[in-house]
């Protein structure tokens, strides 16, 4: 979505300046011809104040721009509004000006050119690629040097809450920025990851883009999709780079990412990230337990090896005691900076135990005293009761630590009856339990522990894993030319070689029952492509741009009514009902253009295929290779497809 750009300048004429003009002629197209969304206070035409509109643009909007021709008290005073709100975004220009005032003398103001009052002519059009690229400049340097000079001056002035600063008389705003968050957080929990990334461009304004993009990242890390999960945070953190929940799910997927080996991706990395991150938030406990686990794998890599003994085991581990201590000391670090957070506090107690287990060095036996005593304050005193079960699986590892077989039987007994059923949950915490085994610690409590585990598992089904196609096909493809069309496109007669084009297409890419197929349903190639995919198996998901009779209508029956019928059985085979953007995502965005929607549903279907992994995607497109009749089309999506994946099957209807 655009970005938004609030305009501080005089209206109307004054001191020979038609600003009016200036406005209409060099400023809004200047910006408008890049994709930004431009607004001036006049503008707005309802009942009302206009300073609560005038204030909530000066603290939403991604950039102001502020004309400073002439000491105009208006824009003085919204570009000081501005300037004690936010730390950056802001453009200034000016026409004419005999002297520089003190506040601004030193910031870099653009010149535009005035001839009988209003924009010269013989320079406009470089006066408007200036301005639209100072203004793309500021937004892609928008993390660099601070240009407000009140957050210059005031090093530890925090922008504030930008949520919290709702102004009660602008409601059209912020009823459109809820509704666009209640979509967000109903596709979020329904693990939707698509819808998700699809809001996320479509957000009021970047801030609240960043903030869809990291909860997209989360939820794309908790399907273990790391590389784009890693690519959403980091555009949220582009925006906004000090948000701490973003800035520890990037840490933990380069640190998934290096354990798996993927190129380009280390353990190191994942250090030094944490580390990077300790110097904006130097007493945050949870950075502190996340670059502990860092080098708690690290050392887990180092003895944890298929085929060694136990024995061998047991050696390496005892061998490679730098990494261990490395990892007690970020723990450690973590809990003395919060006594509260009990998981570091565990952490790093159960790994002095086990370096003392493995070394007989008894340099923590002072710490291991009084650390034990803090943790179990703080695991008994969680407030929190939908933290309770953790807290009390921590007061269990603590017994495994200095209780006796009974004692750890009883405590997590006590945190078994706390779990709701989660399966995953149980199995997590016999993880930590197996790592102690291997190693051979305090067997006697640790098999008391385990057979606790077992216990309540032996209880409970084993979720069955979410089914994952083995490939995603995403289809886009011409309709089928309506009698009217002047030029042919993928006219009937083209019908039965283009179907015939399709199967060979699935054939070639092993297309079954273990995958899964994208399209929208409309008359011509996507129904050609779904009648395809049905026949091998393919289990098929229609998402559509509007909502299913007025898709039939525009997209279905534009040519021929015998489209309806073949519409309606595959409709009957689909894997799952048919999902339509306004349902799911809401209305389009106000000011978008008429065809967005196709351009909305392309990205919908893409984001909705990259969500089950990158590496899975085989798009198929039915396609003359030239622009569509409007914005969305096959084009639209295959230029999108080959950048991110390149896996592309085109079927040229040239061709045929």
């Amino acid at each position: 979505m655009a970005l938004h750009v609030f305009v501080a300048m005089p209206y109307g004429v004054k001191e020979g300046v038609n600003f009016n003009r200036v406005y209409d002629d060099y400023i809004k197209p200047a910006l408008e011809g890049k994709g930004f969304e431009v607004f001036r206070a006049d503008e707005e035409t309802r009942a009302g104040s206009i300073l609560t509109d005038m204030f909530q643009e000066l603290l939403l909007a991604d950039l102001v721009v502020a004309d400073l021709s002439i000491d105009n008290p208006n824009v003085w005073y919204e570009l000081g509004v501005r300037h004690a709100l936010r730390a950056r975004g802001v453009v200034l220009i000016q026409c004419q000006r005999d002297y520089q005032p003190f506040d601004v003398y030193t910031d870099r103001k653009l010149q535009y050119h005035i001839k009988d009052g209003v924009p010269d002519p013989a320079f406009l059009d470089e006066d408007k690629r200036k301005l639209a690229a100072m203004a793309l400049d500021t937004m892609a340097s928008w993390h660099g040097r601070k240009i407000s000079p009140v957050y210059s001056h005031l090093d530890n002035l925090q922008e504030p809450d930008w949520k919290s600063l709702r102004i009660g008389d602008v409601c059209e705003f912020w009823e459109r920025y809820d509704a666009w968050e209640h979509h967000v957080d109903l596709a979020r929990k329904a693990g939707r990851i698509g819808d998700v990334l699809v809001l996320a461009d479509e957000a009021p304004v970047a801030a609240f883009r960043a903030d869809a993009w990291i909860k997209a990242g989360e939820a794309l890390r908790k399907a273990e999709r790391y590389d784009f999960a890693l690519e959403q945070l980091e555009r949220g953190l582009e925006v906004d780079p000090t948000n701490l929940k973003g800035l520890h799910g990037k840490g933990i997927c380069l640190q998934r990412l290096a354990a798996v080996s993927t190129p380009g991706h280390s353990l190191d990395r994942a250090r030094k990230h944490y580390q990077e991150v300790l110097e904006i938030y130097p007493n945050d406990p949870e950075t502190w337990a996340l670059l502990g686990r860092v080098d708690k794998d690290a050392w887990t890599a180092a003895w944890q090896q298929p085929g060694k003994t136990p024995d061998q085991m047991r050696e390496e581990a005892a061998y490679e005691d730098a990494l261990l201590r490395a990892a007690i000391d970020s723990y450690t670090k973590g809990f003395r900076r919060n006594p509260g957070h009990y998981y570091s506090g565990i952490n790093a107690l159960t790994l002095m135990h086990l370096y003392r287990h493995l070394t007989n060095d008894a340099r923590y036996e002072r710490e291991v005293a009084a650390m034990a005593g803090a943790v179990r304050f703080g695991a008994e005193c969680e407030p929190d009761e939908g933290q309770r079960f953790w807290s009390l699986v921590t007061l269990g590892d603590l017994e495994v630590l200095v209780g006796t077989p009974e004692t750890v039987k009883a405590a997590y007994k006590d945190a078994i009856a706390r779990n709701d059923k989660d399966w995953f949950a149980l199995n997590s915490s016999r993880a930590q339990l197996q790592m102690l085994k291997a190693l051979g610690f305090k067997p006697d409590s640790v098999a008391a522990a385990i057979a606790t585990f077992d216990h309540a598992l032996q209880k409970l089904t084993k979720p069955a894993d979410k089914w994952q196609p083995r490939h995603v096909f995403l289809f886009s493809g011409h309709m089928i030319d309506a009698p009217d069309r002047p030029t042919p496109r993928f006219p009937p007669a083209k019908e039965a070689m283009a179907a015939q084009k399709v199967s060979e297409a699935l054939d070639q890419l092993g297309a079954g029952p273990d995958d899964l197929a994208l399209t929208q349903g409309a008359c011509g190639g996507d129904l050609l492509f779904t009648e395809a995919c049905l026949q091998r198996g393919v289990k098929v998901n229609w998402l559509q741009p509007y909502r299913e009779p007025d898709f039939i209508q525009n997209s279905v029956v534009r040519c021929s009514e015998a489209w309806r019928k073949r519409y309606l059985d595959a409709k009957a085979k689909l894997a799952a009902p048919i999902r339509s953007a306004p349902d799911d995502l809401g209305e389009p965005p106000p000011g978008t253009k008429p065809d967005y929607p196709y351009e909305r549903c392309n990205l919908w279907l893409l984001y909705t295929a990259l969500a089950y992994g990158v590496d899975k995607v085989r798009f198929v497109c039915l396609w003359n290779g030239g622009e569509g009749d409007s914005p969305g089309g096959t084009a639209h999506m295959y230029n999108e497809v080959k950048r991110r994946t390149g896996q592309v099957t085109w079927i040229d209807t040239r061709q045929m």
